[in-house]
């Protein structure tokens, strides 16, 4: 029982919490009622290693944030720009971390030049039975990025939607 009329302060308050009640109590309605849906990717399940003994090399992570977790078996082209035009060094699928099992350029392999990496979107949410327009809006993505000094440990952090992709230099 209310002991005295609501304020105009106090209302809004009152509201969202009785609001969010209900909310709650009609997801937990509906939730038997819902469809099955194709099973999701998994999250991590243990840390990241660190890798701050490791030799200089180039590494990747793909990080599916349409359903918030590792971009695990996405199809990845891996190019090197020479002679004006991009050359296939490697092609690769990301192991259930959404990172490559080995680095893209190690040691030997690891040198000054300009880079693609091709990102096989619409294979990924396509095995995944993600329900899409068809056409999907992002097909392959090129990412390309030069590296100046490969004395330095570059890894490439990847998020990308059905819609939309970002990249930026990690170490």
């Amino acid at each position: 029982m209310i002991d005295k009329p609501l304020s105009r302060r106090s209302f809004l308050p009152a509201s969202l919490a009785l609001g969010g009640i209900g909310l709650q109590l009609a997801g937990n309605a509906h939730a038997a009622d819902a469809p099955a849906t194709p099973a999701m990717p998994a999250g991590l399940t243990t840390a990241p290693v660190s890798q701050s003994d490791l030799s200089p090399r180039l590494t990747m992570h793909a990080i599916d944030i349409f359903h918030g977790t590792p971009g695990a078996g996405m199809k990845v082209d891996f190019s090197m720009f020479e002679d004006g035009a991009y050359r296939r060094v490697k092609s690769i699928e990301t192991a259930a971390n959404g990172r490559s099992a080995e680095p893209l350029l190690l040691e030997g392999t690891y040198k000054a030049g300009r880079y693609e990496v091709l990102l096989h979107i619409d294979d990924y949410f396509s095995r995944l039975n993600a329900s899409l327009p068809k056409p999907t809006f992002l097909s392959t993505v090129p990412l390309r990025f030069v590296v100046r000094n490969p004395q330095e440990r570059i890894h490439l952090a990847i998020l990308f939607t059905p819609w939309s992709y970002s990249y930026y230099r990690g170490s």
